[in-house]
C-alpha cells in the first residue's frame, strides 16, 4: 500500500486505496447483476476483475483520478468503491462514480461518503465541477446525486450502447461555489 495515497475518513467509513485483497470483492460487486445493471463495467471471472484493480492504480498514476476502496470503520469490511475520473485539469472537471455491494444499500452509506469525495476534489486537487452521468432509469442514483447537491442539467438521448440498446444519459454537476 502506498503510504502517500490520500485515505479520507467519515463518521462510519474509511476510504483507503485498493489492495489485492480487494480482488475478490470488487469481483462479487462488478459481477453482480444488480450492481451492474447501471454500471459501465462487469466482469465474468476473478482473473478479468484484476483489470479493475489495474485501473483504479493506473487512475492515480496517470494523474487521470483517484477511487477509493470504502470499507466499514468498525469492521473494516469492504463496501463498496467511489471516486473521481476523467479528471480534466485544463477545464478543472472530473466525473464522479460509484458503487456498493447490494447488502449495503439504502443505507446512507454514499449520502456519507460522497460529499467527502467531492470536497477532496474540490480542495486538494483544484476541480471546479464535477460531473455525474446516469442512466435515465436509475432514479436511486438520480435521487443520491441530488441529495448530496449535484443539479440536473439535461439528458443525452440514445448516446450509449449497453447490452445491444441505446441507453440515454441524465447529467448531473455539482459547482464548487468556494473556487
Amino acid at each position: 500500500m502506498d503510504n502517500s495515497f490520500p485515505t479520507i475518513d467519515t463518521d462510519r467509513f474509511s476510504l483507503r486505496q485498493f489492495e489485492s485483497d480487494d480482488l475478490e470483492n470488487v469481483y462479487l460487486g462488478l459481477s453482480h447483476p444488480d450492481v451492474i445493471k447501471y454500471y459501465g463495467v462487469s466482469f465474468c471471472s476473478l482473473e478479468a476483475a484484476k483489470e479493475q484493480i489495474s485501473w483504479f492504480r493506473d487512475l492515480e498514476k496517470n494523474n487521470t483520478g483517484i477511487w477509493w476502496a470504502i470499507c466499514s470503520k468498525e469492521d473494516h469490511s469492504f463496501i463498496g468503491a467511489g471516486g473521481l475520473n476523467d479528471i480534466e485539469r485544463e477545464h478543472r472537471k472530473a466525473e464522479v462514480g460509484f458503487w456498493l455491494l447490494p447488502e449495503y444499500w439504502g443505507k446512507g452509506i454514499m449520502k456519507e461518503v460522497m460529499p467527502s469525495i467531492c470536497t477532496y476534489g474540490f480542495d486538494k486537487l483544484g476541480i471546479l465541477r464535477i460531473e455525474g452521468y446516469v442512466d435515465t432509469e436509475n432514479i436511486n442514483c438520480k435521487k443520491g446525486l441530488v441529495s448530496i447537491g449535484f443539479d440536473f442539467e439535461g439528458t443525452m438521448i440514445d448516446c450509449e450502447i449497453k447490452d445491444g440498446k441505446y441507453i440515454s444519459l441524465d447529467i448531473y454537476a455539482m459547482i464548487n461555489k468556494e473556487s
